[in-house]
């Protein structure tokens, strides 16, 4: 049950009305409260849902990019495998060329469709990851510790790209979870956010790596335990999708809910 005259915060008086609203308050003041006070900055609002809708689908692909990039690594370590001759120390004897031409098609194939697919998802990514933003400057903006701009640009700062965006993220996280009905704060578990955060880190920092030693390998052992890398980075890379994509689902449901609660966190806390 709600403030009769507000119709946003619980009532403390015997006519039904909230603090607030109460003739205490001041006339001026209860007509200044007596709409939702969500109501003047709704029109500012603006939904994530159809961006989340894009960024999941594009994550999905991503994820199905990373599958054939997994197979192509997979070929590759299994044809030089091949090569090796089981019979008499193990020497590395050869592979057919045209076998050998087919896994680094496939290989660069799988490795562009990766660049491809994950670029249109990064960029619809920061597009929702900004609109959730300016959401969650109007749902609170003194949970947020650095300014909008960041939410952007803090992608691309050298190192510090490695954490300013899960700082940003948390600030969002913070604002857009709902209140309860009485007024006070809900707690939202943050683990969708952190799986997301702990998975791309890890795969964009290991993936690095593993790329590198795939690049320096020369020797049939080398390629086949750089190969292994990619495997291990590629596999990564979906689980990073996943949770990306359950984080982005869990925050754009939060930002509804939190706007249907039609409350600025100020007043939610008098």
């Amino acid at each position: 049950m709600l403030c009769s005259t507000c119709g946003t915060r619980p009532p403390v008086r015997p006519d039904g009305r909230c603090a607030l609203c109460a003739p205490t308050a001041g006339r001026a003041r209860a007509q200044a409260l007596s709409t939702p006070a969500f109501t003047a900055p709704q029109q500012w609002l603006r939904s994530p849902e159809g961006l989340a809708k894009a960024v999941v689908v594009l994550l999905a692909v991503v994820a199905v990019a990373d599958l054939l990039a997994v197979a192509a690594d997979i070929n590759v370590r299994t044809l030089i495998d091949n090569g090796f001759d089981a019979g008499f120390g193990g020497g590395f004897v050869g592979i057919d060329q045209a076998d050998a031409d087919r896994a680094d098609t496939l290989y660069a194939g799988a490795g562009v469709l990766q660049i491809l697919t994950t670029l249109a998802a990064a960029i619809a990514f920061l597009m929702w990851f900004w609109r959730v933003r300016a959401n969650a400057e109007i749902f609170d903006a003194s949970a947020q510790p650095m300014r909008p701009g960041w939410a952007i640009g803090g992608w691309f700062v050298p190192v510090a790209g490695l954490w300013l965006p899960r700082r940003i993220a948390g600030g969002i996280w913070s604002a857009s979870a709902q209140t309860n009905t009485d007024g006070t704060w809900r707690e939202v578990s943050r683990t969708p956010m952190n799986l997301w955060w702990g998975t791309w880190v890890a795969a964009m920092v290991f993936g690095r790596f593993a790329a590198t030693r795939y690049d320096q390998a020369e020797l049939p052992q080398q390629i086949m335990d750089a190969a292994s890398m990619m495997v291990v980075s590629d596999l990564l890379d979906i689980a990073a999708a996943v949770f990306a994509i359950l984080f982005v689902r869990e925050l754009t449901r939060m930002q509804g809910e939190r706007a249907a609660v039609g409350l600025f966190p100020l007043n939610a806390r008098l």
